[in-house]
Formats: C-alpha cells, sequence, structure tokens
C-alpha cells in the first residue's frame, strides 16, 4: 500500500482511504492503479465482506491530479484511471462511499457504482468535464439519467454546475446525508458492520442480480466513453482548457 492510498481490513471491512490532504486528495495514475489492484484482490479474499471507500472527513476527491493526468494522460483502454472503474464494476462485494466533502469528477461519477453512498450535506460534487474539453466517464451518460432524470442529468453534466450533499440525497444519488463528518462515518461503519455480518453468499447474489440487467450496457458505455475521453485530450480544445486550469491552481 501507498502513502496516498491507506487501506486497512478489520472485522471484514476493507477500508480505502484516498490520503492526500495537500492537493485534496487529487487521483494520480499511481493512485488509481493502487486503488484497482486492491480491489480486484478484494474479491478473491475471503476475509473481505464489505468495502468502504472514503476520502477522510475534509474531502473526499477533487478528481484527477491535471498535472499527473497532462503529463501521463490515459492513452488506451487499460490506463490506470479505466482498470479502477473495471475493479468498481466487477466488484462482488458491497461498496459504501464515505463522502465528506468535495466529490469532483469521478468522485461524482463514481457514486451510482456504489451499493450505498453516505455523505455530508455541504459536501459539493461536479462533473466539470465539458469545462475541461473532454467527455463524461464511468458510465456518467447512462447513470447519471437513469438516477437523476436525463433533464437534471443534462444541466449538471453539460454546465459541470455543483450541487450539494443534501441535493444527492433528494436526487436519489445518495441514501443520506449528515450535518457533520464525525456522523457520517458513524452511519457507515454501523452499516458496514451490518452488512459484514450478513450471510455472505445471500449477499453477494442479491447485488449480482440487482446489478445484472445493466451491467453489459454500463461495460459498453464505459468502453464508449473511454475512447471519447482518450480522443477528446488529444485536442487543442482540451489541453489548452487543462494547462489554464493546471496554471490557476
Amino acid at each position: 500500500m501507498t502513502d496516498t492510498i491507506q487501506a486497512g481490513c478489520s472485522e471484514g471491512i476493507l477500508t480505502l482511504r484516498l490520503h492526500r490532504p495537500d492537493k485534496y486528495n487529487a487521483l494520480t495514475n499511481a493512485m488509481y492503479t493502487t486503488l484497482a489492484d486492491t480491489l480486484f484482490a478484494a474479491n478473491r479474499d475471503s476475509d473481505v465482506r464489505v468495502v468502504v471507500i472514503t476520502g477522510g472527513d475534509r474531502c473526499f476527491t477533487s478528481g484527477n491530479d491535471l498535472k499527473d493526468f497532462l503529463e501521463s494522460p490515459p492513452t488506451h483502454l487499460n490506463a490506470p484511471a479505466f482498470s479502477f472503474m473495471k475493479a468498481v464494476v466487477e466488484l462482488e462485494k458491497p461498496l459504501i462511499a464515505e463522502v465528506c466533502g468535495a466529490a469532483i469528477g469521478i468522485g461524482t461519477t463514481l457514486l451510482p457504482h456504489c451499493d450505498l453512498v453516505f455523505i455530508t450535506r455541504d459536501s459539493k460534487l461536479s462533473m466539470p468535464f465539458v469545462k475541461l474539453g473532454l467527455c463524461q466517464e464511468f458510465a456518467a451518460s447512462l447513470m447519471m439519467p437513469n438516477i437523476l432524470g436525463p433533464v437534471r442529468a443534462a444541466q449538471l453534466l453539460l454546465s459541470g454546475d455543483l450541487f450539494s450533499g443534501q441535493q444527492a440525497v433528494d436526487w436519489g444519488l445518495a441514501n443520506a446525508a449528515f450535518d457533520s463528518a464525525s456522523e457520517c462515518q458513524e452511519a457507515v461503519q454501523k452499516q458496514a458492520r451490518k452488512l459484514a455480518n450478513t450471510p455472505q453468499s445471500a449477499l453477494r447474489t442479491s447485488k449480482r442480480l440487482l446489478r445484472a440487467p445493466r451491467l453489459g450496457t454500463v461495460r459498453n458505455i464505459i468502453r464508449e466513453e473511454n475512447e471519447a475521453f482518450i480522443a477528446a485530450l488529444q485536442t487543442e480544445e482540451s489541453r489548452t482548457a487543462l494547462h489554464a486550469m493546471v496554471n490557476k491552481a
């Protein structure tokens, strides 16, 4: 495990913590690789019953580290970020997101793939892909309209507007919102322990059946989006927008 991805398993609960507070938990290629490898291993580990992903009590993730992104952009479908997406989609154990603070880009598009999402009311979420000259990813083209409705999904994906943790709950993207990080974390641990003590074969079968009707479509949409994402990165429009954002930071 790396310093920027902290992992620990206790009582059947594997907790993955994004730990790069000085960069608001911005995700690098190395972090994506570690996350993907750990999730693939969790599928094979009988000691792991539930997976929790968190960014701690101040920020879930600010999305991709744009400097790292520009230096080593994804150029193929096995790129680290895409491998992470595959690992999440293929995970057979319940995945709980603990979202305290900002959840930008993939921090938002990850949430529909989690089985449960607990969030602080004042969290700020956004999918600013178009602003960066890019397109959405992680099957957001399918998942967001299905959850949010096509009109609201279009507004948020095309504009990149911010919305709150409370709105995420109201719109069906999260299960419950809390006033503080400590309350959110306590609720996550309570739910994780409950699932870890549930009959495991029945739990995994239920998750598989819940996902089965759309799983093939999700895989296809992710591939299509990733191909479009790679192509968009090669445009002058995207390079200009990304460099401007890096220089602004």
